[in-house]
């Protein structure tokens, strides 16, 4: 069995290098790489393509990057809570292709899967659809939508072995579970990181075969973007 284990983020992220492309799991701030992307704050790394759901805020997450310039081009579906992406947007400082969701989630398990291309009737005459193949089936209309190409996939796992084995939890599962194994090398940092055989095989959600690099990620902030409570009766 291969050992896929990395000491830690900075070793994990080795390789990435400037106009990369970068895939990043997550939901809002759910779930997100948050070791990996420290990393690659550090790094310097600059001029990246970064394919995620959203970019986090101000100040965690992908938002990092963005404060200091490090993404070029942004494909994602949701702006969000996000003052400095929806700046730079605006301004014409950062390249955004704002894409479905559900197509967003599709083109990297398209890409998992080894799929190249597929078609869906979501964004059939609007923005998304031009210039891109329409086919109609069953008379309706569908747009041809190319599967991702990604250098990295970086996910965030609870549960992972040496061998690469993932387990997610709740809903981070979310963006992670169709980006792992979808760039050419894919990162998984995991909360607890067990000896091989530790992990019951029935609750496995990503075989370790789609993993390269996995390590033992530290002091998880997991923020909230807005949190919303009851009042007090």
């Amino acid at each position: 069995m291969i050992d896929k284990r990395v000491k830690n983020a900075k070793e994990a992220i080795e390789g990435i290098q400037d106009g990369m492309t970068l895939m990043l799991g997550g939901f809002g701030l759910c779930g997100i790489p948050e070791n990996s992307i420290n990393a690659l704050v550090d790094s310097d790394v600059k001029d990246l393509t970064c394919i995620s759901n959203n970019a986090g805020v101000d100040d965690f997450g992908l938002g990092l990057l963005l404060h200091k310039r490090q993404i070029k081009k942004m494909i994602s579906s949701y702006v969000g809570e996000n003052a400095e992406f929806e700046r730079q947007m605006l301004s014409g400082e950062l390249d955004v292709e704002l894409t479905p969701q559900g197509t967003l989630a599709e083109k990297c398990r398209a890409a998992q899967a080894g799929i190249p291309a597929f078609y869906t009737p979501a964004g059939y005459g609007t923005e998304v659809a031009e210039g891109k193949e329409v086919k109609d089936f069953k008379g309706k209309p569908h747009i041809l939508e190319h599967a991702y190409e990604a250098d990295f996939s970086i996910v965030k796992a609870w549960k992972g072995d040496h061998a690469g084995n993932l387990i997610f939890k709740g809903s981070a599962r979310n963006f992670n579970h169709p980006m792992a194994g979808a760039g050419k090398i894919t990162v998984a940092e995991v909360e607890e990181l067990v000896e091989p055989g530790e992990l019951d095989p029935n609750e496995i959600h990503i075989p370790g075969i789609m993993i390269q690099r996995i390590f033992q990620g530290e002091k998880f902030e997991k923020r909230i973007e807005q949190r919303t409570v009851r009042k007090r009766d």
